[in-house]
């Protein structure tokens, strides 16, 4: 399928402006985690259009138009986004769109998520999705734009090929995005110690103006190449604040850099589910300094040279939170700090966050020790197919009491009266369950319609197990859906933060790709297995030694992975952790899957028992 009123990104002497006579739509945009560009509303683009025309080099306060993005600035140069609470950016670009296309009309399309809120899609997914409705289409696939969704227009509705889930869609109308004619003008790189036009007198727009004089004379400076023993102090431009920022800049773009790394975004709508990420296409080549780069995306300003200035001593360097990870100083405390020591005329250098140690050291063949009080160091588990022999009707029956007088009562399944027939009567018809028979699970004592739980257990696993929909109480030995592979364990002679006197257990988790059995999402398609294998690590302690043996239950129980879509990469069909969390990060805990935690190992105590996984099962 081909993809209509896509976004333009013209070539013009390199620059990426349209061309002279020829009209554009224009449609600002910003990155985010998923490196996809997400649009900004029509009334902030059209607010960052009257800011470009005034001052190409300018500073853009979207707090001014829209009351959600009171902490964000748009640097016209840098073309990033700040975002003042928390010291962070993301790459902006400025797109085109034909006049037609559906934001030259104002015509927004929008999912509903689990929240109930709207959320926008991209543009350009808006503009198929538009395009598609004006032929009159009954149905759009947007497999060729990397979602497995197919749109429905006469029930106004989006539905998972995978999932079979529906959501809600609507199309409304809001203002026209702003319309541009002919090329754009350059802008110059910032002067220094010089000032174009009238300042805007507000806090938010003194802030950005004297921070960006103070970085002006350090650029200034270094570019004067001051011997580093005895640097000249910095000449601010007339009427500045006292403000000096000293700063290193970030490997990730070339030219005048404020900030370190980009992170967090404006109100960020979470993609749809399942949506794997889509990174535009950049041509290759760093821009020159001084060269207007407002048609660049961030990601296409990246390959310029990595210059890093020195730290004057006694600077602070606060960490800022990247797209990789957190620093061990909160992104909000490093951003407030950097705003009030450069208001109050003290320097800060706002730096990248260290990089997570992933991995111990070496270690020797001869240094691994079997784990003290648990047999071997493997266990592999070979493809379980489903016990057909177990009849959904006896299962069901095995963990309830019949219920002759039921109370008036919702059954939490179905949500119609324990008094009246089951909801799935009509939809699921069984030999010898009346749609009218209730039943008490005989732990917890919750009551349902029997129809509706032989319908629950039918539709899940179908593994001789049943879970109480109410209180997740498990009857019987529940099994997972995992694929066949293999776990390894045993003692490296190497300490976990938190733990110095202690050795380090390490698990290696290891699944190769196959294809889905009958009790997977996709049955009979290749299943990827991106990661493996994994290594994960406990303490060798009592409370870590109990937890490896419970987890070697839970793996051969196929609880600890499934297949379905990655939260991290957006892919499907891939083999993805199960609610058991695990920490993956040996030396830190700067991705929060490190150590020192004080309250993992009870965490996953009760996330085990949650799965019905316990010393009392184990044994059982």
């Amino acid at each position: 399928m081909s993809r209509p009123g896509q976004g333009v990104m013209m070539q013009v002497n390199g620059l990426g402006f349209p061309p002279q006579n020829v009209a554009r739509v224009v449609v600002w945009e910003w990155l985010n985690e998923h490196n996809r560009w997400r649009p900004y509303s029509a009334t902030v683009c059209h607010h960052i259009e009257n800011v470009l025309k005034e001052d190409a080099r300018g500073s853009v306060v979207l707090g001014q138009v829209d009351a959600q993005l009171v902490p964000y600035i748009i640097d016209l140069q840098s073309m990033h986004q700040f975002r003042q609470d928390t010291g962070t950016m993301r790459p902006v670009r400025r797109n085109f769109y034909d006049p037609s296309s559906a934001p030259g009309k104002g015509i927004v399309w929008e999912w509903e998520n689990d929240g109930g809120a709207w959320t926008a899609y991209d543009m350009d997914i808006c503009i198929t999705i538009q395009n598609a409705y004006e032929k009159q289409h009954p149905w759009l696939d947007l497999s060729s734009l990397g979602f497995c969704y197919l749109i429905y227009f006469n029930s106004m509705s989006q539905m998972n090929r995978q999932t079979r889930r529906r959501r809600r869609l609507r199309r409304r109308l809001d203002l026209a995005y702003p319309l541009t004619v002919g090329s754009i003008p350059k802008s110059q790189s910032w002067p220094v110690g010089a000032s174009s036009g009238q300042p805007c007198s507000c806090q938010q727009c003194l802030l950005v103006n004297s921070t960006r004089a103070a970085s002006n004379a350090i650029l200034a400076s270094q570019r004067r190449k001051a011997p580093p023993a005895a640097p000249p102090p910095p000449a601010l431009p007339p009427g500045a604040p006292p403000a000096a920022l000293a700063l290193r800049p970030s490997a990730t773009f070339a030219g005048p850099t404020l900030w370190a790394a980009p992170a967090t975004s404006p109100t960020e709508p979470a993609p749809p589910p399942g949506a794997p990420p889509r990174s535009p296409s950049a041509p290759s080549g760093a821009p020159t300094p001084g060269q207007n780069n407002l048609n660049r995306p961030g990601p296409q300003r990246a390959s310029g040279v990595s210059a890093r200035a020195s730290i004057p001593p006694g600077v602070p360097a606060l960490p800022v939170k990247n797209l990789n990870g957190t620093g061990p100083v909160h992104p909000a405390l490093a951003g407030m700090t950097g705003i009030l020591l450069c208001a109050a005329g003290l320097p800060v250098c706002l730096t990248r966050a260290p990089k997570p140690i992933l991995h111990p050291p070496p270690v020797s063949k001869s240094d691994v020790k079997p784990v003290p009080g648990v047999p071997g160091v493997c266990r592999k588990t070979k493809k379980k197919h489903l016990k057909k022999s177990k009849n959904p009707e006896d299962v069901v029956r095995r963990y309830m009491q019949k219920v002759k007088n039921p109370p008036d009562e919702d059954c939490t399944i179905c949500m119609e009266r324990l008094v009246t027939a089951s909801g799935y009567e009509g939809v699921l018809r069984r030999k010898g369950v009346r749609p009218e028979l209730v039943g008490r699970l005989g732990r917890c004592g919750h009551m349902y319609h029997l129809l509706c739980l032989v319908a629950m257990y039918s539709n899940g696993n179908k593994d001789g197990s049943l879970q109480c929909p109410t209180c997740k109480a498990i009857y019987g030995e529940k099994t997972g859906t995992q694929p066949p592979g293999k776990m390894e364990f045993h003692l490296i002679p190497h300490s976990l933060p938190g733990f110095a006197d202690t050795q380090t257990i390490r698990i290696v988790y290891d699944i190769p790709t196959g294809i889905q059995g009958p009790e997977h999402p996709n049955p009979g398609k290749k299943f990827t297995a991106r990661g493996f294998p994994r290594h994960c690590y406990l303490p060798n302690n009592e409370k870590g030694r109990k937890v490896l043996r419970l987890l070697i239950t839970a793996w051969e129980r196929r609880l600890i992975f499934t297949i379905g879509t990655s939260n991290t990469t957006g892919e499907s069909d891939t083999v993805v952790w199960n609610e058991i969390h695990h920490k993956t990060e040996f030396g830190s805990n700067l991705t929060g899957h490190g150590y020192p935690d004080a309250s993992y190992l009870d965490n996953v105590l009760a996330e085990l028992t949650a799965q019905g996984v316990s010393e009392a099962t184990a044994k059982a």
